[in-house]
């Protein structure tokens, strides 16, 4: 492709050196306005100053991608709220073996769920799993967060809808989920495995360190965290029922019994604080209560007598208290015949929406499988996502709002600007230029060029990030390749595919699973900080070693 005019080579640079700025420097100082805002302007940019026409921009912006972006992430929300993640979580832990065994695990999940959920979901939910389960072992988190990142930037590029950059590779290279995952998937196996042996080799000695272990239940953990992990928060609030026997062994007289009655009358309401049992002042209220019923007069004791034999009488049926939600909390009535049917009308209650939730539950993941299954069918990838989006949603049965806000739509409208952006820096003839100067170097017939691109792809990922790079470099890399055979064009791609996605664990800024991961670690209670040096002594070494044997992998 030609250069374009001078102007709009020179009015196409600033436009493009404006989004690449906030792109990867969002809080940058003198314009902090994020990366969304910055994608926008810059497509502003490039339809002001004339380097592109508006109908232009608007058939820059690759709906496929977009849809199947959507249907991917409506997806994660649906499978986040059916406790798949609380699952995984769970997986962590079970029958740990130590700290090594438990950094191979995180490994390994953290790549599954990303090549299934994308990295970006997956980092989400289990930073903060991580945090807590290194600290319930007394353990430093920085390998575990480490293991997490890394693991999941590999394990997102076995599949199109591991990272966004494999969705653009997938759309405009047609390359089939089953292929692609097929081409991928032992270059992702082998990067796992060595990414793990690397980290046990820089931590060995810290991980071997025999610390005390918190006495605190591994499964606890887990449930905490998935609850402050969903991605639409809990409403309704979950209630302790007690039985008879534990109310029983409390009310052991009948004067706590007629002082509670007494309470009970009067508009006594327990909260979830002393649910459980009666504060001391009310025992020792009720005590003083009868007491001075028993001196009053012969009258009080014949009534006395009538409340034993009633009690007594009443002791054949089952005793339970029965609670009932109130404006002010949670009040406990007597205990009448009648309750006998409310608290078993309530125990059916609770057992039928259990039953519900569970076969909502089942829907969702068979929802799920069925997608991937799609998928690996060759139906086409957007719809596909967009179908099971949808199907779910349905199946939900209710209002489809609280969870359709939690879709990234922020992360939507930075695609609409980048692809406009891209497209008409695409249109200035520099990145032509600069790939007709490279292109003699970069061919993947010979062991060299395949070096020549990882390395320019490897660069280019970490100044510009992986998307702009795929979308720079897509087209021209394919095409090149074409020219050799069709196979070594589908290499090409998948060449592209794993080395974007591994260049991410090169430094803390590559990727924005790294930068989600060190946000939550610095936001959580545990307030641990990721350090850029920290990350660049691990992720240089693994990135190299990683990519290298990975290419030998890649199968067109």
């Amino acid at each position: 492709m030609a250069m374009a005019a001078t102007v709009k080579v020179v009015l196409g640079s600033i436009a493009f050196a404006i989004f690449w700025v906030l792109a990867v420097f969002p809080a940058v100082p003198f314009l902090p306005v994020g990366r969304t805002a910055g994608a926008l302007l810059g497509a502003m940019l490039m339809v002001i100053f004339g380097v592109i026409t508006p109908e232009q921009a608007y058939a820059a912006i690759d709906l496929p991608i977009l849809g199947l972006l959507f249907g991917t992430m409506v997806v994660s929300v649906y499978l986040e709220r059916a406790d798949m993640f609380k699952y995984l979580g769970k997986l962590l832990s079970w029958k740990s073996q130590g700290a090594k065994d438990l950094l191979c695990r995180i490994c390994l999940v953290s790549a599954i769920s990303s090549a299934l959920f994308t990295n970006d979901t997956s980092c989400v939910v289990l930073t903060e799993f991580v945090l807590k389960i290194a600290r319930q072992h007394n353990l430093p988190p920085q390998p575990f967060l480490l293991a997490l990142a890394s693991s999941a930037n590999i394990g997102s590029s076995a599949t199109p809808i591991g990272n966004p950059q494999n969705l653009v590779i997938a759309v405009q290279s047609k390359i089939s989920f089953g292929q692609f995952l097929l081409g991928i998937f032992p270059a992702m196996l082998v990067g796992v495995i060595l990414n793990a042996v690397i980290l046990l080799g820089m931590y060995w000695k810290l991980l071997s360190v025999e610390k005390d272990v918190e006495d605190v239940p591994v499964e606890v953990i887990a449930e905490e965290d998935v609850t402050s992990h969903r991605f639409s928060p809990a409403t309704m609030s979950h209630l302790t029922s007690l039985n008879s026997q534990e109310w029983d062994s409390t009310l052991e007289s009948l004067n706590v019994h007629s002082s509670l009655k007494l309470n009970l009358d009067s508009g006594y309401v327990e909260t979830p604080r002393n649910q459980l049992s009666l504060s001391e002042n009310e025992i020792q209220r009720a005590s003083n209560l009868g007491v001075e019923s028993t001196r009053n007069s012969n009258a009080s004791k014949d009534v006395l007598s009538a409340d034993i034999s009633s009690q007594r009488r009443e002791e054949s049926v089952p005793s339970r208290r029965v609670f009932r939600s109130t404006p002010n909390g949670i009040s406990a009535t007597p205990n009448v015949p009648g309750d006998a049917f409310s608290f078993h009308s309530s125990d059916d209650n609770e057992l039928g929406k259990r039953w519900k939730r569970l076969l909502w539950k089942t829907c969702v993941y068979l929802v799920t499988i069925g997608m991937l299954i799609s998928l690996l069918m060759g139906l086409n990838m957007s719809w596909t996502a967009i179908t099971a989006a949808l199907a779910l949603v349905v199946l939900d049965f209710k209002d489809a709002r609280p969870s359709l806000e939690k879709v990234s739509y922020s992360l939507l409208i930075f695609f609409c600007g980048m692809f406009i952006t891209v497209d008409g820096f695409n249109k200035t003839g520099i990145p032509s230029a600069i790939w007709d100067f490279m292109e003699p170097y970069a061919r993947i017939d010979h062991a060299s060029g395949v070096a020549v691109l990882s390395i320019v792809i490897l660069v280019l990922s970490n100044l510009a990030s992986n998307v702009p790079t795929v979308l720079l470099l897509g087209a021209r890399v394919a095409a090149s390749a074409a020219a050799i055979s069709s196979a070594d064009e589908k290499k090409a791609w998948l060449i592209l595919a794993w080395v974007s996605t591994v260049a991410g664990n090169l430094s803390l800024l590559g990727s924005a699973a790294n930068l989600i991961v060190c946000e939550q670690a610095r936001r959580s209670s545990f307030g641990y900080t990721l350090s850029f040096l920290s990350h660049l002594k691990f992720g240089f070494p693994s990135t190299l070693i990683v990519t290298a044997i990975g290419l030998l992998l890649i199968r067109g």
